[in-house]
């Protein structure tokens, strides 16, 4: 029994519902942009009046939106947020869907390791999040491309930006993993994920808001700040290393609760 191809197969119809919905997402916003630059100035004025704390809950804190790149940062935030949600559905369903339907002490009963079949659901997940991520990447630069006029942007930068989707998208994998492997039993992924995706999001708002540094080491909204990536044209490091360590902590973990795991059977 090929679990890979199985695996692959229940999240491909996903898959291509949320790389779809992305690169609307994406080319919808992006078309917008001549429109706003036009009145660039008028617009940067309106937000400077802006409170605060709205403009940190957009992530348009710092930013400009007369330049191309500052402009898709805006509306990769969005992106981000879609790809939170994606990656931690994938992550807590990828155990918890066949305990849910009593299906796993079927799997259990074939002749392959734990490690194996955890191996093989990961792998699928992450072929998906894949085809998801390079539609990002191809819709984020013809729709850049297409609307962008006579302004220019730097490549690098955006390159960077969307390099930082893969850890992004790991981390969110794996610490849905990691807690769907730590609760008893989940009837539904959905308010998991959605919890999951918005908390962190809301974690680096509030972090934002009081100036509070521990909070922003807490969530990869924060470790991949699209602000400070354009502005800086590099990562933040120290928290990029962070994020790398706990998806290798969360898979690490994952492993062995699901080697130790007792799989609920069928009555």
């Amino acid at each position: 029994m090929n679990i890979f191809r199985h695996e692959f197969k229940m999240h491909l119809r996903s898959v291509v519902t949320w790389s779809t919905a992305i690169a609307v997402l994406i080319f919808v916003f992006v078309s917008l942009f001549s429109s706003f630059s036009k009145q660039a100035e008028l617009l940067n004025e309106a937000l400077a009046n802006f409170p605060k704390e709205l403009l940190i809950a957009f992530g348009l804190n710092g930013a400009d939106l007369s330049t191309t790149l500052g402009y898709f940062g805006f509306v990769f935030l969005f992106v981000q947020i879609c790809l939170a949600i994606q990656a931690a559905n994938y992550g807590f369903s990828l155990i918890s869907i066949e305990e849910r339907e009593l299906t796993a002490d079927f799997l259990l009963t074939k002749p392959v390791e734990r490690t194996k079949i955890l191996t093989s659901k990961l792998l699928a997940a992450l072929s998906g999040l894949t085809i998801t991520n390079v539609v990002v990447w191809v819709s984020s630069f013809a729709s850049i491309n297409l609307f962008k006029g006579d302004k220019t942007y730097e490549a690098g930068t955006l390159l960077l930006l969307l390099l930082s989707i893969v850890v992004f998208q790991l981390f969110f994998l794996s610490v849905g993993l990691v807690i769907s492997l730590l609760v008893k039993r989940i009837r539904s992924v959905t308010p998991y994920s959605m919890t999951l995706g918005f908390g962190m999001y809301v974690l680096s708002i509030f972090g934002d808001m009081l100036g509070e540094s521990t909070l922003e080491k807490l969530t990869p909204f924060k470790h991949f700040d699209i602000n400070y990536i354009i502005q800086q044209g590099a990562y933040d490091l120290p928290l990029v290393l962070l994020s790398l360590s706990v998806i290798v902590v969360s898979l690490a973990g994952s492993y062995v609760l699901y080697r130790r795991r007792d799989i609920p059977a069928m009555a």
